[in-house]
């Protein structure tokens, strides 16, 4: 595979949404979010996505981020975006994201349905075949692929990644074993430092890192140690600082998105804790116990400190 051809790989990056006093995308902030993502040396943009509240964007919104990040990131790393729904808002959005000077996608899963595998192969291949964009294909809620159907999905050269977000590892494994390096492999799990110690010997070597909108320093030091095989740092950082986040996370269904801009918020990022339903905001008591955590990051890993 050529260069083009080749998917991101490292630490992923997913902007959220920031909307303004009047509900309205807040521009300024979201540059502001990617400026920061890219200059923390992260691999790539992934906008109007899960994190960026994919599923509460009209068009405009989206044709907004997709703007935005394209622009902020003027070339530097790739910039992907998310498309999904039902198959002809998918097709719009991939043609839409290539007219706007995108590297490439993340296909999300499709609306509401649970299709065989026939159906899953036929709604990924109408999006690809859609555009000459680089595509990822996310595996997650009720698109779970089986190997012969990914087998098939490979044989289009836009395809260069799989993201999975549903955390069976003996699929994973099957997956990885008999695809192999033909594609990049993204670890796509809630909070996905949790888990990419279970996938790294699978060959997922990247991922996306919601933590990464607001401590950075502290998944660049976690992916290192991984990379590494230093287990006393990645056991320090899941111990104090990943998994007391987690676990927060955990406790309400949408956090994997409103956490984040709670994160933000408590670090200074102008976002504020506003989401869209039927997301909620963070809580008042889980927000503090975030705050105690994040100030625990800055005090035992400082920033200037941290490893590069």
């Amino acid at each position: 595979m050529d260069m083009k051809r080749k998917a991101p790989v490292g630490i992923l990056g997913f902007p959220v949404a920031p909307f303004n006093s009047k509900g309205d995308i807040d521009e300024k902030a979201l540059s502001q979010n990617i400026e920061n993502l890219v200059d923390e040396g992260l691999s790539a943009i992934f906008t109007a996505c899960g994190s960026g509240e994919f599923q509460s964007l009209n068009m405009a919104e989206y044709k907004t981020m997709v703007e935005v990040a394209v622009s902020s990131v003027n070339k530097r790393i790739p910039v992907y975006t998310g498309v999904g729904g039902n198959i002809s808002t998918a097709v719009e959005l991939a043609q839409l994201s290539q007219d706007l000077g995108a590297d490439g996608y993340l296909i999300l899963p499709p609306y509401l349905i649970h299709g065989e595998q026939e159906g899953l192969f036929s709604y990924f291949k109408s999006i690809i075949e859609s555009t000459d964009l680089n595509a990822i294909v996310y595996q997650r809620d009720n698109a779970i692929l089986s190997l012969d159907t990914l087998g098939r999905l490979v044989e289009f050269p836009q395809v260069v990644g799989f993201k999975d977000g549903v955390g069976n590892m003996d699929l994973n494994m099957e997956l990885t074993q008999f695809i192999g390096n033909r594609l990049e492999w993204l670890n796509g799990m809630p909070l996905a430092e949790v888990t990419m110690p279970s996938y790294i010997p699978l060959g997922f070597t990247s991922y996306s890192s919601a933590i990464s909108n607001y401590i950075p320093h502290i998944s660049r030091m976690f992916h290192k140690a991984l990379l590494e095989n230093d287990h006393e740092t990645a056991d320090d950082l899941l111990q104090n600082i990943i998994l007391p986040i987690n676990t927060i996370r955990k406790k309400k269904k949408g956090y994997a998105v409103s956490l984040i801009k709670a994160g933000m918020e408590i670090v200074g990022y102008p976002v504020g804790n506003t989401v869209r339903p039927p997301v909620v905001p963070v809580e008042k008591e889980h927000y503090q116990q975030l705050e105690k955590i994040v100030k625990v990051a800055m005090e035992r890993y400082p920033k200037n400190t941290a490893i590069k």
